[in-house]
């Protein structure tokens, strides 16, 4: 039997005081976590050699397991197993498994070969942890950290980023499952959707790591979810079992990388180098090929006729020099670079050093660019000696070009422009225009004279020089001749024919002129004749018809000596077309001094003629006309000024009526309504009056100098009439209303009256505010600003500015008369109630008349006061409706 032995160093975790604690077996919770634990873990070994175990204390008994473990997990051979079955043999294979566990350094506290052939399951179990312990905790190292810390602080920097997980033990920290999830999520994400896990959701979280870990990473399903959420503190052994389990797929996971990258690097940098090989390759056969191009170019000498062509070739070739060889150069330096730079690599990498093809070291692009700068040089300086040659002959040949289009340009057109038969149809002031502009043209005819002997000059020169393109030359300069010896002739030609038309034209110009100079006057009379004749006369009296009629007639008189006039005009033109038709002149357009004719004087003559007669008839006519009209304002002239008259005198007398104070007001109201009556008689001859207006109207009449009264002006007045007779009846009978309601005297209406005349300083029957002031003032009244502005409130509710004398009578009687009051009748209405603040219905039908009593009765509120009886009626609320003082 193995017993407690000293152990120090690295090794001190195996210390069985901490991690075997026989008490803590006790706990079949933590046991039958730890069975499945270690059976799976020791499975996952096992299957390796292609066997298994089931029951973990029956299947370890004979040591031969427990050996075939012991080997597959280390790697090494253990000594040769016993196959006897007998129980010495057992403990033999047993001791032999616990000596090599010894031989790497492992603590045994109190576990012997005989417990474990004797299936004690509490050692067994510890024997177990051991293996574990030192197989696959103990080479685990993080951080300086090893074994049991350093898988604890791979868990938590691997879960760190996950803030719902808080990994600090093998215990609790693993019982939500999210820890497991937060593993298998940091190094495979596609394997599970950490962003649906719930902390709340224990055994979703646990199983869906334990099936996805055993389904795709290789670790068997060494926990159940229900054991570890049912335990209040699952197992440490076990959870820290399966978590081993974890480190060491994903470091293995890990190894493997690291190796592929290290493949991955050695081949980038042999495909970096063969890629430095074909740009090497490329860029040496395209710089050969375009050396190859080039070279040829260079060496070409041949001349070309233009001075264009050789300033192109000139121009390639500083395009060559400025954008075509400083890339080329830029290359092959460039490829010199990259030479070095690929050898310099490949014996950095412990390549074999790079070989071009033939013809493609830098020795051969050397050799070659060699040639290319040897065709070159010379070249620009032949270019430049060749454009100086064609320079000079260009320079001649310009010159002729120039000087022939310029004169072909001053020639075009004037052949043409020479043979025309323009002064056939011009004018005399186009024909002499014509005259001064072909003398210019010979002038500058001969001015050109020079010019064609230069250019002739010229082309003998060229011809001399032997000019590449003299044939051309020498048309062009025959064309020039032949064409100015033609334009000589036809100036010539020209020349005649523009004089001999200047004569004829003179002539007829002085025959244009004369006729000009009298038709024009005539014409002038003709047209005036012929407004005056049919111009619409409008005359509002005989005298102006007798002056038009006066004017006709000296009119008539001139016709005689106008017709002597228009036969002498129309002999001028027969004078004119006599010419016309002898020396066969073709006149282009009509007289250019007046745009008459012969025939539009005949036709204005014929129309003055055929007026004369249409304007007598008119003249007769308007007379008879005026005779009518002024008939007709005779007859309005009668009866307004009669009319006139009698409206203003009645408006007067009906003034001094109702301003008088002649008899009783009844006695002024029947004078009144007299003088309506007989206003109202005089109605027809407004009628009659009327009836002659529509005449004067229908005769388009305006104006009558027999009378200043109109139409309007009667009817205003009409108007006004009645309105006044009707305004002072109305006054009169209100002026009765309120004596009788005020019970105003006679003698305190006349004195009233007297009063309102004395102030109406404009006999008006209306005091302005002024007036009204002192009046009142003159009446005894102390007035102050604010006493004056309610007194006028009264009297001009409506702020018109004026006082009316009903206005007046009114104020006065108020101010005079002993007038009832809302209080008054309230103090009537107690006493017919009794002296109560009520009254009943039967009590207002006792003492009013019927219609009254019912009158209150409808209109009266029901009495709320706290004395009052049903059917009580509120007379004082009545009483202040009445005088305006509430609402009824």
């Amino acid at each position: 039997m193995y017993n407690m032995e000293q152990y120090d160093g690295e090794n001190d975790y195996m210390q069985q005081e901490d991690d075997w604690d026989r008490d803590l077996l006790l706990d079949p919770a933590w046991e039958k976590q730890q069975r499945k634990t270690f059976t799976a873990w020791c499975n996952s070994h096992l299957r390796k050699a292609g066997t298994q175990i089931e029951n973990i204390e029956e299947d370890f008994r004979d040591g031969l397991k427990l050996m075939l473990l012991l080997e597959v997990i280390s790697g090494e051979r253990l000594a040769k197993p016993e196959r006897g079955k007998m129980r010495v043999h057992k403990i033999s294979n047993v001791n032999k498994a616990l000596d090599f566990i010894a031989s790497k350094g492992v603590k045994l506290v109190s576990i012997g070969a005989e417990e474990i052939v004797d299936g004690n399951a509490k050692m067994t179990l510890g024997m177990i942890w051991t293996i574990i312990l030192r197989f696959a905790i103990q080479d685990i190292s993080v951080e300086e950290t090893s074994a049991k810390e350093g898988l604890l602080l791979w868990c938590q920097r691997k879960t760190a980023p996950y803030k719902n997980v808080n990994i600090q033990n093998f215990h609790i920290s693993w019982k939500d499952g999210l820890g497991f999830c937060a593993l298998i999520h940091r190094h495979r994400p596609e394997l599970i959707d950490y962003g649906k896990l719930r902390k709340d959701d224990p055994m979703t979280n646990l199983n869906t790591a334990f099936d996805v870990a055993e389904k795709y990473l290789d670790i068997p399903k060494m926990l159940d979810a229900e054991d570890i959420i049912s335990t209040l503190r699952p197992d440490e052994k076990a959870v820290m079992t399966y978590v081993s389990c974890y480190y060491h797929a994903f470091s293995g996971k890990q190894k493997a990388e690291t190796a592929a990258n290290r493949i991955c690097k050695v081949l980038a940098v042999n495909q970096e180098n063969e890629q430095l090989m074909e740009d090497y390759e490329k860029l040496a056969s395209d710089l050969l090929e375009w050396i190859r191009r080039t070279i040829p170019w260079l060496e070409n000498r041949m001349p070309e006729n233009t001075m264009q062509a050789m300033q192109q070739k000139l121009e390639d070739f500083r395009d060559y020099r400025r954008l075509h060889k400083p890339p080329k150069v830029q290359e092959k330096c460039q490829l010199e670079i990259n030479f070095n730079t690929l050898q310099t690599k490949l014996r950095l990498s412990n390549r074999p050093a790079f070989m071009p093809s033939e013809g493609k070291m830098v020795s051969d692009i050397n050799n070659a660019w060699g040639n290319l700068e040897g065709a070159e040089k010379g070249y620009e300086e032949w270019l430049l000696n060749e454009i100086r040659r064609l320079e000079r002959l260009d320079h001649l040949a310009e010159k002729f070009r120039q000087k022939a289009a310029i004169h072909e340009a001053w020639t075009e057109g004037k052949e043409d422009m020479l043979q025309k038969r323009d002064y056939e149809t011009a004018s005399l002031s186009e024909i002499k225009a014509l005259l001064k502009k072909h003398e210019a043209f010979e002038s500058d005819l001969a001015a050109h004279q020079d010019r064609v002997e230069q250019i002739a000059a010229i082309a003998q020169e060229l011809n001399e020089l032997d000019y590449y393109d003299s044939p051309s030359v020498n048309a062009r300069c025959q064309r020039i001749c032949d064409q100015w010896d033609a334009l000589g002739g036809l100036t010539q030609k020209r020349s005649e024919a523009l004089q001999r038309t200047e004569k004829l034209l003179e002539t007829i110009d002085q025959l244009y002129l004369e006729f000009a100079k009298r038709a024009a006057p005539f014409n002038n009379w003709m047209e005036g004749a012929m407004e005056d004749l049919q111009d619409t006369f409008i005359v509002h009296t005989i005298e102006e018809i007798q002056g038009l009629s006066t004017a006709h007639e000296q009119f008539k008189a001139t016709l005689p000596e106008a017709d002597k006039e228009r036969l002498a005009i129309l002999g001028i033109h027969n004078e004119i077309a006599k010419i016309v038709q002898t020396y066969h002149v073709n006149i282009a357009g009509t007289n250019p001094y007046t745009t008459i004719n012969p025939q539009e004087i005949n036709a204005k003559w014929d129309k003055v003629r055929q007026l004369v007669p249409q304007r007598d008839q008119a003249l007769i006519e308007e007379h008879a006309r005026q005779q009518n009209n002024e008939r007709l304002r005779r007859q309005f002239a009668n009866q307004a000024n009669v009319i006139g008259p009698w409206i203003q005198t009645k408006m007067e007398e009906i003034g001094r009526i109702s301003i008088e104070m002649h008899g009783t007001l009844e006695d002024q109201l029947t004078h009144l309504r007299q003088y309506e009556k007989s206003i109202v008689n005089y109605k027809p001859k407004i009628d009659q009056l009327e009836g002659d207006h529509q005449l004067i109207q229908e005769a388009l009449i305006f104006d009558n100098k027999h009378t200043n009264y109109t139409m309007e002006h009667i009817r205003v007045g009409w108007e006004q009439l009645l309105t006044t007779i009707a305004r002072t009846i109305n006054e009169i009978e209100n002026q009765i209303l309120t004596r009788d309601a005020k019970g105003i005297s006679q003698e305190q209406l006349n004195e009233f009256r007297a009063s309102f005349n004395h102030f109406d300083r404009k006999r008006t029957g209306i005091m302005d505010p002024e007036d009204f002031k002192t009046c009142l003032i003159s009446m005894g009244y102390n007035l102050g600003e604010n006493e004056f502005s309610r007194i006028m409130s009264i009297v001009d509710p409506n702020r018109m500015g004026l006082v009316t004398f009903q206005a007046f009578i009114d104020f006065m009687s108020r101010e005079t008369a002993d007038t009832d009051t809302a209080d008054q009748v309230m103090a009537s209405f107690k006493v017919l109630a009794g002296d109560k603040n009520y009254i009943l219905a039967d009590e207002l039908r006792r003492e009013l008349p019927p219609d009254q009593a019912e009158y209150c009765i409808a209109r009266m509120a029901p009495y709320t006061g706290p004395d009052g009886v049903p059917g009580a009626l509120d007379y004082m609320s009545f009483s202040t409706a009445l005088y305006g003082e509430s609402d009824l």
